[in-house]
């Protein structure tokens, strides 16, 4: 770690020699420690410390960004006036609304050394345990294990100053078998609060129960959406439904639905970067305070992120999910959450008389009609066919074909439990999903394995 008071002061000498009336500087910086396995045994170990500091420079409402990994002074001086060479050579951009005002943040405790101090023995012992585990049981083991911290800061002319540092941990692991396998996942700031045990037990339990799959033809089918599995549905509706730019252009399902019912009471869809009971971070990159959204609420649609550039664009005010210097993708929410049920995982199954149980989805494509939320996708890792309230078999992988904006609308239950799921964007935040009963969720094509 480099520490607050030195890349705050560096930033703010940068900005002071510089004597540009708008600018600004962002400090990213990442260290992690990762540890790759496949066939029950270590086959990689890495690390890897990078820092990226970008400067965006305005003249007006022409804006110029440049960025640097060398965190030295005259490396910072040299990014910044090339920050303002770029500026003065762009074109007006009409919806530059101008830099972050100074701020007061919500004080998070993210960084922990229990986390930070992990060595890579220590997470190849983590792995042997899982590893011997598979063996023991005629299983093979694979997955990742990682630790990293991270450091944020923002400063500007405008007089902000944003700092956070950040551990976080996170594994994988998928217990195999010749025809099945099972998947269990872990998500913490902290490296002593997950339990690799337990995980390791969930993902061989999956694999042996999914033995002998039997194929199942495709059609509609109630469905137990596992929080990993609903977790890969919300990480797509991030991109195509929940920010400014799909909203207003009324490419999301959200579009022109405010206060009308789009899903059942029972569900809330919502960004909550401040709730410390996940991977809550206080500010995004243009140094705006995190604001809760809501983009279900009850079943009644609501509204998207917006960043200082969105909010310009469309007469709003930023909520504080601005993403990088340079990014022109838009605002977008870190902290996505679907608010629990009151029914626990075992009765929401007990209820089931028939339905398919999924663990989680991959190459999921959500391109296909964006204003429907359409989604396709496939089964992976721990399918099975649940009746009576009981696990009967496992079943041959599944393609998926369906409307999320219509799945809302015929959500039958949400558990009680939710989990941290990891996702790409990594430790400024996660999704955190319940598990989902869903009715007549259409399965579109089968698998031979």
């Amino acid at each position: 770690m480099i520490g607050k008071e030195k890349i705050v002061r560096l930033l703010k000498t940068a900005l002071a020699e510089s004597k540009f009336e708008q600018a600004e500087a962002v400090f990213i910086s990442s260290e992690y420690g990762l540890t790759r396995y496949a066939n029950s045994a270590i086959h990689q170990n890495m690390a890897d410390q990078n820092n990226s500091i970008s400067f965006k420079v305005a003249f007006g409402k022409k804006v110029g960004v440049a960025s640097t990994n060398i965190f030295e002074p005259e490396a910072l001086k040299r990014a910044c006036l090339n920050a303002a060479a770029i500026a003065e050579r762009a074109k007006s951009n009409p919806n530059f609304g101008g830099l972050a005002r100074s701020a007061k943040f919500k004080k998070l405790t993210n960084y922990f050394d229990v986390t930070a101090k992990v060595t890579p023995a220590k997470r190849a012992a983590v792995v042997k345990k899982i590893c011997d585990k598979a063996i023991k049981n005629g299983l093979t083991a694979s997955g990742a294990l990682k630790t990293s911290i991270s450091e944020i800061a923002v400063v500007n002319t405008n007089g902000l100053v944003a700092y956070q540092p950040g551990t976080s941990c996170s594994i994988n692991i998928i217990i195999s078998s010749e025809d099945s396998s099972g998947y269990a996942q872990g998500l913490s700031r902290r490296f002593d609060k997950i339990d690799f045990s337990e995980l390791t037990d969930v993902a061989l339990e999956k694999c042996l129960a999914s033995r002998n799959p039997q194929t199942l033809e495709p059609g509609h089918y109630d469905v137990i959406l596992e929080p990993t599995a609903v977790a890969n549905l919300l990480e797509w509706l991030t991109f195509i439904a929940f920010s400014a730019n799909p909203y207003h252009e009324k490419t999301s399902f959200l579009s022109g639905k405010k206060g009308k019912k789009i899903a059942v009471p029972a569900l809330s869809i919502y960004d909550d970067g401040l709730d410390t009971t996940g991977i809550a971070f206080p500010f995004d990159f243009e140094g705006v305070p995190k604001k809760q959204v809501y983009f279900i609420r009850k079943g009644l649609g609501g509204g998207p992120v917006y960043d200082l550039s969105t909010a310009k664009k469309y007469k709003a005010k930023s909520t504080g999910h601005g993403m990088p210097p340079g990014n022109s993708g838009g605002p977008m929410p870190l902290n996505v959450n679907i608010a629990s049920g009151n029914k626990p995982f075992t009765k929401m199954l007990d209820s089931i008389e028939r339905a398919i149980l999924v663990t989680r989805f991959h190459y999921i494509n959500g391109f296909l009609d964006t204003p429907k939320a359409l989604l396709t996708g496939m089964t992976r890792d721990g399918t099975f066919l649940v009746e009576k309230g009981k696990i009967v078999s496992g079943i041959k992988n599944l393609r998926f074909t369906e409307s999320m904006l219509q799945a809302f609308g015929r959500v039958e239950a949400i558990s009680k439990e939710s989990e941290l799921i990891d996702t790409w964007w990594g430790d400024i935040g996660c999704v955190r999903a319940p598990a989902l009963i869903i009715k007549k969720f259409n399965f579109s094509g089968k698998t031979e394995f």
